[in-house]
């Protein structure tokens, strides 16, 4: 296949700015910067991108519409058939290619050192081995590319518990090793800021960026966001403002990290 250009009128804004942006808006921008970087480090318009657990295609269909080709590799059979779906109605079937599989087998699935980026996104908090999962990713990696990192926030946890006035709950989150609150918590896993880092600098790459997500979202009521003029717009670009001030990242519900190979340009 032909290197695609990627087509000039996606917007920055993709994924959309709508509620559900606020779950995504500073990890999209901050991996649509990294691929330009990339896309002007190796001279090609077209890279190899990897989303581990990438489900329905929420950030490969966009990176897709970039003009990249696109892994994505998922344990669910249903996702992918979503994905199949979705891909096909963004007219970018020919550049997403979905692999039913996980991070602990990916090599099983796809090869290593193929990929100028990797996603790894709401993965790391269901698997048995995190250091692992880090470490495959990471080995998915061409000599020089990145890694976005993506997974939940122990203190969002513990703040949002205590807000909702379950403070046992929300004490059990903050001294709990997996960061759980409780037998009926479906997340099974919650880092630090520092934890991910520490698993990305393991794993042998540099840190090229910590950013909190939706440090405010998840506690703003609703309403407000939705019948306030402006409201949506004006929460976003604080989030934004928010995102990359290692005091907020405490508080976000989730924590997006992004690793760089020694070779590759920082942010």
């Amino acid at each position: 296949m032909s290197d695609p250009s990627p087509n000039p009128a996606t917007p920055r804004s993709e994924p959309s700015r709508s509620r559900s942006a606020l779950r995504t808006a500073v990890v999209w921008d901050v991996l649509q910067d990294a691929l330009d970087r990339r896309v002007k480090a190796t001279g090609r318009q077209a890279l190899d991108v990897l989303d581990t657990g990438g489900g329905s295609g929420n950030f490969a269909v966009p990176v897709a519409r970039l003009g990249h080709r696109v892994t994505v590799v998922d344990p669910s059979p249903n996702a992918l058939f979503a994905l199949e779906r979705r891909a096909a109605e963004a007219d970018v079937a020919d550049r997403v290619r979905g692999v039913q599989g996980d991070v602990h087998g990916l090599f099983d699935v796809v090869e290593r050192g193929g990929y100028d980026a990797v996603l790894c996104h709401g993965v790391l908090e269901y698997v048995d081995n995190p250091a692992e999962g880090v470490r495959n990713a990471v080995a998915a990696l061409r000599e020089e590319g990145v890694l976005s990192l993506l997974a939940a926030g122990l203190g969002g946890a513990v703040l949002a518990r205590a807000l909702a006035g379950h403070f046992t709950e929300a004490r059990q989150a903050l001294t709990d090793p997996d960061g759980r609150w409780g037998t009926g918590d479906p997340v099974p896993r919650r880092f630090t800021a520092e934890q991910l880092a520490g698993l990305v600098e393991s794993a042998g790459l540099r840190i090229g960026a910590v950013h909190g997500v939706r440090v405010f979202a998840d506690l703003v009521p609703g309403v407000l966001v939705d019948t306030e003029p402006g409201a949506m717009d004006a929460l976003l670009r604080l989030e934004a403002a928010a995102a990359e001030i290692a005091a907020f990242h405490s508080v976000a519900t989730q924590l997006h990290v992004l690793g760089e190979t020694g070779g590759t340009g920082g942010a």
